[in-house]
């Protein structure tokens, strides 16, 4: 299976000088634990995610002040809608993520696949071989 398949479509945009709580606030009415941060002007797109504002509400940060821009991860590892959900999964244990935002053919970003979405198809293959109890 490609992470075409198992990556979810409906992203969530936001601009750098969202605060954290904005942000969190967006993230959890579409109950999702990534937010893609596209910034023209600097470090083109990044990513937070539910861990970042978690990291920062517990340095006791304020998150009417702290922006999506100081805690978005710019040093992102992008994946392509072609690769193997096992080509995901690796480049998600190698670097220590759990989301992954998928490019299309321009540079733009067209979904993010999660371990979720990775255990989600998985699992239903699983079952079916036996491996995974019931």
């Amino acid at each position: 299976m490609l992470v075409r398949d198992a990556m979810s479509t409906v992203i969530l945009t936001i601009g750098p000088t969202h605060t954290l709580r904005q942000a969190a606030r967006l993230m959890a009415a579409r109950r999702i634990g990534a937010a893609v941060v596209m910034d023209a002007d600097h470090s083109g797109i990044g990513i937070l995610t539910e861990r970042d504002i978690l990291v920062s509400l517990g340095s006791d940060q304020d998150p009417d002040h702290e922006t999506a821009g100081s805690h978005t991860t710019t040093d992102v590892v992008f994946a392509a809608p072609g690769w193997t959900l096992e080509e995901a999964a690796e480049a998600m244990t190698r670097g220590g993520f759990r989301h992954l935002i998928v490019l299309d053919d321009h540079g733009g970003p067209m979904g993010i696949v999660s371990v979720r979405d990775i255990i989600r198809c998985w699992a239903p293959a699983l079952r079916h071989e036996g491996t995974l109890a019931r």
